[in-house]
């Protein structure tokens, strides 16, 4: 599934398209994907102008005056800004419209989303996301405040969105590892030192990712079609057996919940 900073460049790469263009049409050509797409909400906006495009968690936010539309990539969404001409290919769900460039939705497992968000009253979906984690609202504070409570471990606990939106598989294997920290810790055990210096890594790891392009899944790629280029600098996701980048120890794998954690058992001491 493409994370916070896949969601970002493509939020960056289609922007420059959209903001203060004109909705001229759009055409939905799948019901449903994740959950039904609200045809006839969506379709008064056809006349509006878009104001910006913002981004929530993984979601992305299509604003007017009358409304916003809400995307989500799913595990294997894309979108393309090409022109409107372009003949169709296969999983291509969702075009919105601006004068003669149309962006595009393809979306070949269907776990994507498109929803209408009355710009008075904020969607459901984002009534319980904890904050953003490159703003100033997640802190060491708020972070200890969090872990305190929970003796679940701290993996799980940074990859919660009531907690913190957008810390994905990948970057938190990575933001554990270079703050020593074993993924397996109980979060109310970790020190305020600690804390501290999880959160200012998730903060660099993230906005590195954002500054190199998102990471390379065989799902992702730019709104140009240019895949990321982050992938090439992880430290653990995915080396699961291969040595430590800093001790030369063999990388360890252990799943919690449900998704693969890779760490050094001498750099990241539970």
């Amino acid at each position: 599934m493409p994370e916070l900073p896949e969601v970002e460049v493509s939020r960056q790469g289609v922007s420059v398209h959209l903001t203060g263009q004109v909705i001229t049409d759009i055409v939905v050509r799948t019901p449903k994907l994740r959950w039904d797409i609200p045809t006839a909400d969506l379709m008064t906006l056809i006349g509006e102008k878009i104001t910006a495009v913002t981004r929530r968690a993984k979601y992305l936010v299509i604003e007017t005056v009358n409304g916003h539309i809400i995307l989500h990539l799913g595990m294997s969404g894309s979108l393309r800004v090409i022109d409107k001409n372009t003949p169709l290919k296969k999983h291509d769900h969702v075009d919105i419209t601006i004068d003669d460039k149309v962006l595009r939705l393809n979306d070949p497992r269907r776990f994507g989303a498109v929803l209408f968000a009355n710009n008075n009253v904020q969607h459901k979906l984002f009534d319980k996301l904890g904050p953003e984690p490159l703003t100033d609202a997640f802190d060491t504070q708020h972070l200890q405040e969090k872990c305190s409570k929970r003796r679940a471990v701290i993996k799980q606990v940074i990859m919660d969105n009531p907690v913190v939106v957008g810390v994905g598989n990948i970057y938190a294997n990575e933001a554990l590892f270079l703050t020593g920290i074993h993924p397996q810790t109980p979060a109310n055990k970790l020190t305020k030192k600690q804390v501290a210096q999880l959160v200012a890594t998730i903060k660099d790891v993230l906005t590195a990712a954002i500054k190199q392009g998102g990471t390379t899944l065989k799902d992702f790629s730019q709104t140009d079609g240019k895949p990321g280029y982050f992938a090439q600098s992880l430290f653990v996701y995915g080396r699961g057996g291969e040595e430590c980048l800093r001790c030369k120890s063999v990388l360890q794998e252990v799943k919690i919940g449900q998704r693969a954690s890779v760490y050094c058992p001498k750099c990241q001491v539970e």
